[in-house]
């Protein structure tokens, strides 16, 4: 399987940090963000990676060029972000008509990524995407689902005031390849995933709790978290 690690973002909301360090690259506990997902990806099978770059490009490239990881990456340069809808078109071919794996990764994630892919070949019948859930600790600050008796996507609560669970979406998916059919029928470069893509797919999601450890570091607030957490993590 191979998998898109999205690392173009400006990272605004984790500024001054940011204003020097591509979001994708913001140490913690000493290692780069990215680093953590390579790391992880490649010991439960990941065999090629494609990362956007944007933001900062050069220093993400040399990050590339510098690691272990190299040969197992391609990179693909935005000069305009397309979005991860966008980004996925754009390099349709990388995929091989197959099965894949979309990773926001902004955000720091420990698991089985084995079971994870498990989870999506075992899915039930007329799903086509997994979504990696997460139990928030601030559900109304993110975006929450509802499943069914079968742990189906039912429904989306964006940021919602007294959502109904505290089951969080974590921005980690396998898709199947039949996406780029629904993204060739919008007709446009600019796709955003979760407004233009994932209402389409509702009741044809299927989930996998990482009950591990999962953070989204978008904030100097949970930067600052998971820079404490790590530790207790590793120990």
């Amino acid at each position: 399987m191979k998998a898109l690690l999205l690392a173009a973002g400006h990272g605004t909301r984790l500024r001054p940090v940011t204003d020097v360090t591509p979001k994708c690259l913001v140490p913690i506990d000493g290692k780069p963000l990215l680093e953590y997902w390579l790391e992880n990806l490649s010991r439960s099978g990941i065999e090629e990676f494609l990362i956007n770059t944007s933001y900062l490009s050069e220093q993400v490239e040399e990050f590339v060029k510098s690691s272990q990881y190299r040969d197992k990456v391609t990179l693909a340069h935005e000069n305009k972000l397309l979005n991860t809808g966008g980004t996925l078109l754009a390099n349709e071919k990388f995929f091989d008509d197959k099965a894949f794996m979309l990773v926001h990764a902004d955000n720091l994630s420990f698991c089985d990524f084995k079971d994870f892919i498990e989870s999506h070949k075992n899915r039930p019948l007329g799903c086509e995407m997994t979504m990696m859930l997460f139990e928030s600790d601030t559900p109304s600050s993110c975006g929450v689902v509802k499943l069914d008796e079968n742990y189906i996507v039912q429904e989306f609560y964006e940021k919602v005031e007294n959502p109904p669970s505290n089951l969080a979406n974590g921005a980690v998916y396998i898709c199947e390849p039949a996406i780029f059919e629904f993204l060739h029928s919008l007709g446009r470069d600019e796709i955003d995933f979760s407004n233009d893509i994932l209402p389409n797919y509702i009741g044809k999601i299927n989930t996998f709790l990482n009950d591990v450890y999962h953070r989204d570091i978008g904030t100097r607030e949970s930067y600052v978290l998971a820079q404490q957490e790590i530790i207790d993590f590793k120990k």
